[in-house]
């Protein structure tokens, strides 16, 4: 994982993982640097990832008083229970939907939930995070938010992208992504990430997208895609796209054989074969 500004009051805790034909994905956490510190989203599950430790560089734990969760999937959980440990002062910043979602893994401290719905705000001492369900998602728990202060959006999944390598996955910057690529890595993932854009009403789906045209945030920090500032516009228009590309479909089994055989030596023989 990697600890870098990206604002002067953001820091983004940025990680990724390679998903083979796809590319490499953005997996963000980040810091709002508020009079009450904001932790949003917690990480990867996986155990070589050390998320308190590379948090602790950017704000020493005990100090957190929010952590935002977009949403309850796994590769924004991952760093959730040991933070709670961490920060005792701390308030967990969730829907109901997604504290029961959460409840099926392991029960969640009810006396450190603070249940919040779109529309609704959250006041963190220096600043109001006006709390929105962002036009793309992939979970019906998603809540990101903005705010007014950095004019920053925390999107969750929305606005997305594979990224070419690791390096820009992990510490890149959206814009310096040439526009064509961005745009077709960006319809990619919608199409991976929210496979339910195809079936909508695209009107009512457009209609959608207009706060986040309403906002005009400066920069915009997503999950899946490193910091992106300067060129919200531009990806508003893509992801309004979204409805008109083709479905994705993943490898089928045949198409995994193929890819397990190119990882055997040379000359071997499947076994069973």
């Amino acid at each position: 994982m990697t600890n870098r500004k990206v604002a002067p009051d953001i820091t983004v805790l940025g990680d990724s993982l390679e998903v083979p034909g796809i590319g490499f994905l953005p997996v963000n956490a980040y810091v709002l640097h508020a009079r009450e510190p904001v932790v949003v989203d917690t990480g990867l599950g996986l155990p070589d990832r050390n998320f308190l430790e590379v948090l602790g560089a950017a704000v020493d734990p005990a100090d957190v008083r929010w952590i935002w969760l977009t949403h309850p999937d796994r590769d924004h959980t991952g760093g959730i229970f040991a933070l709670l440990e961490a920060a005792p002062k701390a308030k967990l910043v969730t829907t109901f939907l997604a504290a029961g979602i959460m409840s099926c893994e392991r029960p969640l401290p009810m006396d450190r939930i603070f249940l919040l719905n779109p529309g609704q705000s959250l006041d963190v001492g220096d600043r109001s995070l006006a709390a929105f369900r962002p036009p793309l998602f992939d979970n019906p728990a998603t809540v990101g938010f903005y705010d007014d202060r950095s004019r920053a959006c925390f999107s969750s999944d929305c606005f997305g992208a594979p990224m070419p390598d690791a390096d820009t996955a992990d510490g890149g910057d959206a814009g310096a992504v040439a526009a064509e690529d961005l745009r077709a890595a960006q319809l990619l993932w919608a199409s991976v990430d929210s496979p339910w854009v195809h079936v909508v009403d695209r009107d009512r789906y457009l209609a959608s997208l207009a706060p986040l045209r309403e906002m005009d945030p400066e920069i915009v920090v997503s999950t899946h895609l490193p910091p992106a500032a300067g060129i919200t516009g531009r990806m508003v228009e893509t992801v309004g796209l979204a409805p008109g590309i083709d479905p994705f479909v993943g490898p089928d089994q045949q198409a995994l054989e193929q890819m397990l055989a190119g990882f055997e030596p040379a000359g071997s023989t499947p076994a069973g074969r």
